[in-house]
């Protein structure tokens, strides 16, 4: 599996190209602004887009969703807690938990709510890598003082999931640059504060 970032819009949020180039197919990762970006990089790397994975509903995150689902026809995944608050149509709402696939590599749909009810992570276990959208950064958490944010849950999240992912595991996070866990583990004082029960 490879990783194509995007960087779009005024809060400088990440979309993601992951694709199989030996089978020709890609997942669009939170395509929030610039559609047409998606579709021009898609059709350089001469791939198929088979679905668009959305980490929560916020717009910076799903904003080009129309125009990249109308180049390809291919549904949108988003979790059912945050269907609901989604300006966008969603085809397949996830619970997390559920798995999908993409060549050889398996990704896992991990609920990770705290700063959505429906946020979630995308983990491909072959590659370690995790898609994390806005629950965690390189340096700092998604903000929970948002409309459906919940300070409780980001603290369920980072204590009983994410503190278990390895250190090798590399995140990708909706802003920012990607890192290791080892860095998050090093750098992040936020997650530290959380997954030691402080």
């Amino acid at each position: 599996m490879e990783i194509r970032r995007l960087v779009g819009g005024v809060l400088e949020s990440n979309g993601y190209i992951i694709y199989d180039k030996k089978g020709g197919e890609a997942y669009v990762i939170d395509p929030g602004y610039g559609g047409g970006r998606f579709i021009k990089e898609a059709a350089a790397l001469e791939v198929k887009v088979k679905g668009i994975l959305l980490t929560h509903h916020h717009y910076d995150h799903t904003g080009a969703v129309d125009k990249v689902r109308q180049a390809w026809e291919c549904p949108v995944f988003l979790h059912w807690d945050d269907c609901a608050m989604c300006r966008k149509e969603v085809d397949r709402p996830l619970s997390g938990g559920e798995t999908l696939k993409l060549g050889t590599e398996v990704i896992e749909v991990i609920h990770t709510p705290g700063h959505t009810k429906g946020g979630v992570c995308f983990y491909c276990g072959s590659g370690k890598v995790c898609f994390t959208g806005d629950t965690i950064f390189n340096v700092d958490l998604g903000r929970t003082d948002l409309e459906d944010g919940d300070e409780e849950a980001m603290r369920r999240s980072i204590r009983d999931v994410i503190s278990a992912w390895g250190s090798d595991i590399t995140i990708y996070p909706g802003h920012g640059d990607p890192c290791t866990m080892k860095y998050v583990r090093e750098h992040n004082r936020e997650y530290r504060e959380l997954a030691e029960g402080r």
